[in-house]
């Protein structure tokens, strides 16, 4: 049998999804454990024990100056910053896909400029969006936006593209107007891939967040990361960004389970 028509079984697809992340915990540990063994002080790879005690003292025991809990801190203050950011995002990406692909009039100067913004890169622009907006909780907020809707906008576009012109022609025979194709025919096409795009967007909104967060901050997972690295501090620094990624795959989890349950119907809520 040929290697790509052979399908493996539950358990046999079990292991192999185990299997990677096995054998990668495995070379850490061999490593980690052979560093240690030679110097003990050693900071380059720190033992779980060292992770866990340094998560312990960020999480569950409060700051002596502030008497906060850093490590949770940090995490709301990222939450929120990427939530805003990408609610934001969302809805101006939306609007955008929806006129630059069903509307001619706005085709025609929005299609363009979609493309050009979105291949300006976001971090180049950093510092300019710190000069304006300053260095407070927007200027943060406007990275995630002006990174993430140019590319949501043009996914939403070429998919209102693909909507066939005969539902367009019925609805306008049944005395549709513009409105009413926008909200019955084309909004309801296009929100399943509006979810279907955040969850592609993600580590993108991450990047951004952890960059504006470790330039300009004085909270946040990426300013934590980049405030001890001074220090050599794996054992804060590898938790943290296990814990991003955590909550980057929750997020990506919780979309895919939306699109699924808001929309069985869409194909892409298979994928």
């Amino acid at each position: 049998m040929r290697l790509i028509n052979r399908v493996p079984g539950r358990t046999g697809w079990t292991l192999l999804v185990i299997l990677p992340f096995a054998i990668l915990l495995f070379a850490y540990l061999t490593s980690s454990a052979q560093r240690l063994e030679t110097n003990p002080n050693d900071k380059l790879l720190p033992s779980f024990v060292q992770m866990t005690s340094a998560v312990e003292r960020l999480a569950f025991t409060p700051d002596k100056r502030s008497g906060d809990y850093l490590f949770w801190q940090d995490t709301a203050s990222s939450l929120k910053r990427l939530g805003v950011g990408l609610g934001i995002a969302a809805v101006a990406g939306l609007c955008l896909g929806v006129a630059a692909g069903t509307l001619p009039l706005f085709s025609a100067s929005l299609s363009p400029l979609l493309t050009v913004l979105s291949m300006v890169p976001p971090l180049a622009i950093l510092p300019i969006l710190f000069i304006v907006f300053g260095l407070g909780e927007l200027s943060k907020v406007m990275l995630i936006v002006i990174g993430v809707t140019p590319v949501l906008a043009r996914d939403l576009e070429q998919r209102a593209r693909e909507i066939p012109p005969e539902l367009l022609i019925k609805a306008q025979t049944l005395g549709a107007n513009t409105w009413t194709l926008i909200l019955r025919v084309v909004l309801p096409q296009l929100l399943p891939r509006l979810l279907i795009a955040l969850r592609l967007v993600l580590g993108s909104a991450w990047l951004f967040l952890i960059a504006a967060e470790a330039i300009a901050s004085t909270d946040g997972l990426g300013y934590r990361i980049f405030l001890v690295r001074r220090y050599l501090a794996m054992d804060v620094i590898l938790p943290y960004v296990a814990w991003i990624t955590l909550l980057a795959w929750s997020m990506d989890f919780g979309l895919r389970k939306l699109t699924r349950l808001a929309f069985p119907w869409y194909e892409g809520a298979k994928a």
